[in-house]
């Protein structure tokens, strides 16, 4: 069975291995390297971080990070998700990502943002199975390995929260 928790800073060693196999994969992220706990802890927002488990073990992780210090986009954060190699493709992407966006709105954010590879189709479908919607496409916006890559902007924005 899947649980999913809020993450603990114990849980890094397990996350930061997911993460590594996630940049491995050539697709989920412009990062080459794991960042160390403190310099991911301060980059991310510190209530909407979570881990799935499965039998105890940790098998993907979803965090929020801050679009911009100003006030003005202080309900707008980033989406990072990760499933372990061994867990993909069974339903715990969504479990996760449906939690997160919950989570986001109780701390009264009203829009959540993808940077996504246009070659991570996975994770297109996940983030349009719940109600992420494509915006458009930054053109050659980095590089990888030397490598130009774009990236698709999927948004959602909240039904309930920032809409008056």
């Amino acid at each position: 069975m899947i649980r999913i928790r809020p993450m603990l800073p114990s849980d890094w060693e397990a996350v930061a291995k997911i993460y590594e196999d996630g940049i491995a994969t050539g697709f989920a992220t412009f990062e080459t390297n794991i960042p160390s706990y403190e310099a991911w802890d301060m980059a991310h927002l510190a209530t909407c971080r979570m881990v799935a488990t499965k039998n105890g073990q940790v098998v993907g992780w979803a965090a929020l990070s801050p679009v911009s210090s100003r006030c003005v986009y202080g309900g707008v954060a980033e989406v990072s998700i990760y499933i372990s190699k061994k867990h993909r493709g069974i339903g715990i992407g969504k479990s996760l990502l449906l939690h997160l966006i919950f989570t986001s709105e109780k701390e009264g954010l009203w829009t959540l943002q993808s940077g996504i590879f246009p070659t991570n189709t996975g994770s297109i479908k996940l983030h349009e199975a719940v109600g992420f919607r494509y915006i458009g496409t930054r053109e050659r916006v980095g590089k990888l390995n030397g490598k130009w890559i774009d990236n698709v902007l999927y948004e959602r924005r909240s039904k309930s929260i920032g809409i008056d």
